[in-house]
């Protein structure tokens, strides 16, 4: 607690009106959100790269996040850092009635069930008499593939669901040639986008039917691409540079590069 005291200290100092720093006085709520972002990404990133001697640093970044915006509260009467972690603590406890509580819960399956009850009871507790609908509250600030995984299990665990994987991957396929009939037709840019997006909607359904997440497999497929690209430059650097190579001698690298990382 020493150290989170000192955080705190610190925090509250860089903010000074006085003495403290211009640019950590000028944020804003909104205008730290893109950094909390950032910040959360780097601590995922750091885990999928393996470099868990660099996590302490980064959740340390994403901590300091929560405290910044708690100084803020704290400036404006709203709430403080103290609030914060009782609210959190409160939660968990509320939701872990199996630990804290004395009811009964054998499996990781039926605890993901509870809590999802809890939570919903919690966000009709906040709507008050106003009726609240099944996607209500999933957040707008979401990646879109984590969104669209959100909204899908939200509708599942009221039964608007495929009962088996096939019928998902057949729905890919429909999505996928529908988007080609509009290719071949006269292109319209917004149909286009439309049938570009319930395609890549599919494509998170089959995520989340095969129990993969598709925004971190798709962050994977990004960091292999980056990888594979590279490969690619160095093996054609005697050729004259990427630059200059031609669409067989890109291709012949870039599979080299792909059976490479296969063989790792």
């Amino acid at each position: 607690m020493k150290a989170m005291q000192q955080l705190l200290e610190i925090m509250q100092q860089l903010r000074d009106p006085q003495r403290g720093c211009p640019w950590d006085r000028q944020q804003t709520y909104r205008s730290l959100v893109p950094y909390t972002l950032e910040e959360a990404y780097e601590v995922a990133d750091a885990i999928e790269q393996d470099e868990l001697e660099h996590l302490p640093d980064e959740l340390g970044d994403l901590l300091f996040q929560v405290v910044f915006y708690a100084q803020i509260g704290r400036e404006e009467g709203r709430f403080d850092f103290d609030e914060v972690a009782r609210r959190i603590s409160e939660k968990l406890i509320r939701r872990h009635p199996h630990v804290f509580a004395d009811e009964k819960i054998e499996s990781a399956e039926s605890q993901t069930q509870a809590w999802e009850r809890h939570k919903q009871k919690e966000r009709e507790q906040k709507a008050g008499r106003q009726a609240i609908g099944v996607l209500q509250g999933v957040s707008l600030a979401l990646p879109a593939l984590s969104r669209a995984a959100k909204l899908q299990r939200r509708a599942a665990r009221v039964g608007f669901d495929w009962p088996a994987i096939d019928g998902v991957v057949a729905k890919v396929h429909e999505e996928l040639e529908e988007l080609k009939d509009e290719i071949r037709a006269e292109p319209d840019r917004q149909r286009l986008q439309e049938e570009l997006g319930d395609l890549l909607f599919a494509c998170v359904n089959l995520a989340r039917h095969l129990e993969l997440d598709a925004e971190t497999a798709l962050r994977q497929a990004n960091t292999r691409f980056e990888h594979r690209f590279r490969q690619m430059e160095l093996a054609l650097q005697d050729k004259g540079g990427i630059e200059r190579a031609g669409s067989g001698e890109m291709d012949a690298a870039w599979e080299e590069a792909k059976q490479g990382d296969k063989a790792r």
